[in-house]
């Protein structure tokens, strides 16, 4: 492997570490989003309401798929990532529901 030039090692360095800065922010957003998910799912439990709601699932993806556009992001690769957070937030609310009965 050939010697990389300092001046490049150190930009590639910069942009790593705000990389990782963006990664810590994912995951500590959405930890707070699984902790609104979870109350959500407790709610639901109690009011004997489907862990599922296609009709707002829908309505996010729409809405995300817009903010993906404007942001300049493949609004696909969003939509990919909101189905597999609602897949997994409806595994929660499942569990939730099994645990109130």
């Amino acid at each position: 492997m050939s010697e990389i030039d300092e001046t490049v090692r150190a930009e590639l360095n910069r942009l790593r570490e705000s990389i990782d800065n963006i990664d810590a922010a994912v995951v500590h957003m959405l930890a707070e989003r699984f902790k609104c998910t979870q109350q959500v799912g407790v709610l639901k439990a109690r009011h004997q309401l489907p862990p599922a709601d296609p009709a707002r699932e829908a309505r996010q993806i729409t809405r995300l798929r817009e903010l993906a556009e404007s942001a300049k992001l493949d609004p696909a690769f969003a939509e990919k990532l909101l189905n597999f957070i609602i897949a997994e937030v409806i595994r929660h609310h499942e569990t939730i529901a099994d645990g109130a009965r």
